[in-house]
C-alpha cells in the first residue's frame, strides 16, 4: 500500500486529494483538503500553501506528510491570469466650477439661486440680493442658525452650504426654511460673490434641474456655448440627492479623452484594435485572430503601459526575461469606473467609460519543475509534475455521478476559465481563457467605488438582504424573513451579506438593488462570455450543438448564481449543464487533484 497525493495549485486555492494505491492497481480515496494559494500561481512561494494543505489532509486520517509515497502536481502553472482597468474618459472641472455630491443628510427640498456669501462676511450682504450662505465647520449649528435667523429679516437667504454634517440640526432651528447641503469638505475653496444654483431632492428622489444641462442653463442664465460646457457637470450629478453648481467668471470645464491606445495581436491572423472601440469589438478581433502568439499595446498609451506592467510583473516573479513572457489571450469587458473629478470641492466622482482586461500570461519556463524540486527537497518524498490541468479536471469530473463520455467540462477558477472536451475514444481537446473570479471582483469593486477588494469578493460570494427592523430582513428577491432573536442594532437599516457566519455589513451607503445588479452584470460579462468562448473553441467543429453534457468545476462553480446563469444560457442548445460533484462528495471542487491521483493508475496500467 502507498499514499498518492494529487495537488492542484490554483490562482486562489491549493487543493489536495490523497488516495491509497493497492497492489492490484486500484485506488481508494482517503481524504482531501484546501488552503489559500501562497504567492502567485506557478512560483516557488506556492510551496508553503502546498505543505499546509498536505498537512491538513493527512491529519484527517491520522497520518503524517512523510507517509506520502508520491506527490503529483498539475502542469498548467506557466499560464497566469492578471487583470487591469483603464479609464477612457475623464471629466476635469477647474476654477471651482461645481460641487455635486450625495450626502445622506441634506435638509429641506427644492432649488435656489443666489450669490455665494461666506458666513463670516454676512454683515456685508446687500438687502434684496439673493444669497447662498457657506459656513465652515468652525461654526457650531447653533451659531449658524442664530446668525441666519438674525440676518433673515434684512437679507434674502435662499440656501445654505455646510462643511459639517449638520444640515438637519440647522434647518430645525431656522425661522425661514431653505434647502441646505452639508458634508462639503473643501468649503474654504468656495469663491465669494459668484452666482450659484443649489438643489436638494425630496427623500427617495434625485435632483432634476442640476443633472440636466438645460436645467443649469435655466437657473444660471447660461447661453448656448456655456450650456455645452456644463454638460460634464450635469452628467456627473445624475442620481445625486443634492448639488450646487457655481458660475465662475474664469470657469474652465472640459471633457478630456485620454489616449487609450491600440492593442496589437501577433497571431495566426495578426490584427490591431483601438481600446476605445469597446470590449465587444476587441473580443471580435481576438476571436478572428486565431491562435495568438503574443499581445502588446501601443507604447506610451494606457493599454501599452498596462500590458508592459503585466509582463514586467510576471518577469519579476519567475525570473523570465521580458522577451520570453507572452500574453496569449485577453478578455475585455466594458464597465463604468468612478473617477475623482479634478477641481471638485467635495471629493466628487463621475462615472466614466472604462475597459477591464484580464490577460493570460505565459512564460517559456516551466516553474512547476522548480516547485517540484523544492518540495522534494523539503519533504524528502518523490514529486512529479504530471498532466495538463484541463485534462486532469476532466478525469476528476468523470467521478461525478450521472456523467459519461463524451463530456465537456468548464473549470472556472480565480484567474482563468479552462474548458475541455473528452470524446468517447478518450481524445481530449483543451483551451485556457483569460478572465474568471478575480476579474468579477475587480468589476464589482470598481463600479461600486468600494476601494476594498475584500468586500468586493464577499459581495461576489454571498446574497444580499436589507435589515428593516430588529426582527425581520428583506432579501434581495423581495422575500421577507423574520427571526426569533433580536438582530444586532448595528445592522439596523443597513444592507448586509448573508454569509455562513452571519451578517456582514456593507459600510458604503449603496442601494441593495444596485449592488445586486452590478454583481449579476459582472458575472454575466465574465463567466457567460468566457463559457461560450471556451466551449466553442473545444467543441467538435466549433459548434456548441455538438456538446451534450457540461460539468462545471472549480471554485467559481460553487457560486450561488453562476451555475444557474449558465444553465439558463445553455438551455437553447439542449445542453445538460450543472455543478460537478467530484467523487460524489466534494461538490465542484477538487476535480484536478482527484484527476491527478486517477491518472497515476492509468500510467501504471
Amino acid at each position: 500500500m502507498s499514499y498518492i497525493a494529487g495537488i492542484d495549485i490554483g490562482n486562489s486555492t491549493t487543493e489536495v486529494c490523497v488516495g491509497e494505491a493497492a497492489a492490484d492497481g486500484s485506488i481508494h480515496f482517503l481524504t482531501s483538503a484546501s488552503c489559500p494559494t501562497t504567492g502567485t500561481k506557478g512560483t516557488v512561494s506556492n510551496t508553503h500553501g502546498v505543505k499546509a494543505a498536505l498537512k491538513q489532509a493527512m491529519s484527517k486520517i491520522g497520518r503524517d506528510v512523510e507517509d506520502i509515497s508520491l506527490i503529483r502536481l498539475n502542469e498548467a502553472a506557466p499560464v497566469i491570469g492578471d487583470t487591469a482597468m483603464e479609464t477612457l474618459t475623464e471629466t476635469i472641472i477647474t476654477d471651482s466650477s461645481m460641487i455635486g455630491h450625495n450626502p445622506s443628510t441634506p435638509a429641506g427640498a427644492g432649488q435656489a439661486v443666489g450669490e455665494i456669501l461666506l458666513i463670516e462676511n454676512i454683515s456685508r450682504g446687500v438687502p434684496g440680493t439673493p444669497y447662498i450662505v457657506a459656513a465652515p465647520a468652525s461654526y457650531s449649528y447653533e451659531e449658524i442658525a442664530a446668525i441666519l435667523n438674525q440676518s433673515g429679516d434684512s437679507l434674502n437667504i435662499t440656501g445654505v452650504i455646510l462643511q459639517a454634517d449638520e444640515a438637519v440640526l440647522v434647518k430645525n432651528r431656522l425661522h425661514k426654511k431653505v434647502p441646505i447641503i452639508d458634508e462639503v469638505a473643501r468649503i474654504d475653496k468656495l469663491p465669494g460673490g459668484v452666482p450659484a444654483a443649489i438643489e436638494v431632492a425630496l427623500p427617495g428622489q434625485t435632483i432634476r434641474m442640476l443633472s440636466n444641462p438645460y436645467g443649469i442653463a435655466t437657473l444660471l442664465d447660461l447661453n448656448a456655448e456655456e450650456t455645452r460646457t456644463v454638460t460634464p457637470i450635469a452628467k456627473s450629478l445624475i442620481g445625486k440627492r443634492s448639488a450646487v453648481v457655481l458660475k465662475t467668471p474664469g470657469g474652465n470645464v472640459r471633457e478630456n479623452v485620454l489616449p487609450a491606445g491600440e492593442i496589437y495581436l501577433d497571431a495566426e491572423h495578426s490584427a490591431s484594435i483601438n481600446l476605445d472601440e469597446g470590449a465587444e469589438k476587441i473580443m471580435q478581433v481576438v476571436s478572428d485572430a486565431g491562435s495568438i502568439r503574443d499581445i502588446t499595446g501601443q507604447p506610451e498609451t494606457n493599454v501599452g503601459n498596462m500590458f508592459a506592467r503585466i509582463k514586467k510583473g510576471m518577469s519579476e516573479l519567475d525570473g523570465t526575461a521580458n522577451a520570453d513572457v507572452h500574453i496569449t489571450d485577453i478578455l475585455a469587458v466594458d464597465t463604468l469606473a468612478p473617477v475623482l473629478i479634478s477641481g471638485a470641492l467635495a471629493g466628487e466622482t463621475c462615472l466614466e467609460k472604462a475597459v477591464g482586461i484580464a490577460a493570460m500570461v505565459k512564460t517559456q519556463k516551466l516553474p512547476m519543475r522548480q516547485i517540484a524540486e523544492k518540495l522534494k527537497l523539503e519533504l524528502d518524498t518523490d514529486v512529479k509534475v504530471a498532466g495538463v490541468e484541463a485534462v486532469m479536471a476532466s478525469l476528476g469530473a468523470l467521478t461525478t455521478p450521472g456523467t459519461k463520455l463524451p463530456l465537456a467540462i468548464l473549470d472556472m477558477g480565480g484567474g482563468s476559465t479552462d474548458a475541455a472536451v473528452i470524446s468517447e475514444e478518450g481524445k481530449v481537446v483543451i483551451t485556457h481563457q483569460a478572465g474568471a473570479g478575480e476579474l468579477v471582483s475587480m468589476l464589482i469593486e470598481t463600479e461600486l467605488g468600494l476601494g476594498d477588494r475584500h468586500i468586493a469578493e464577499q459581495i461576489k460570494k454571498y446574497p444580499l438582504a436589507k435589515v428593516e427592523s430588529l426582527f425581520h430582513v428583506r432579501m434581495e428577491n423581495g422575500q421577507m424573513t423574520f427571526v426569533d432573536e433580536s438582530i444586532d442594532p448595528r445592522f439596523y437599516g443597513r444592507v448586509v451579506l448573508l454569509s455562513e457566519e452571519g451578517f456582514i455589513r456593507i459600510e458604503k451607503d449603496i442601494p441593495m438593488e444596485k449592488i445586486a445588479q452590478v454583481r449579476r452584470d459582472a458575472k454575466r460579462k465574465v463567466f457567460v462570455t468566457n463559457a461560450f468562448r471556451a466551449l466553442q473553441k473545444v467543441a467538435p467543429d466549433h459548434d456548441l450543438k455538438n456538446i451534450s453534457n457540461v460539468v462545471l468545476v472549480g471554485g467559481s462553480a460553487e457560486d450561488f448564481e453562476i451555475p444557474e446563469m449558465l444553465m439558463e444560457e445553455f438551455s437553447g442548445y439542449r445542453i445538460v449543464c450543472g455543478r460537478g460533484n467530484i467523487r460524489g462528495q466534494e461538490g465542484p471542487r477538487n476535480a484536478v487533484a482527484t484527476g491527478l491521483v486517477l491518472s497515476y493508475v492509468g500510467e501504471r496500467q
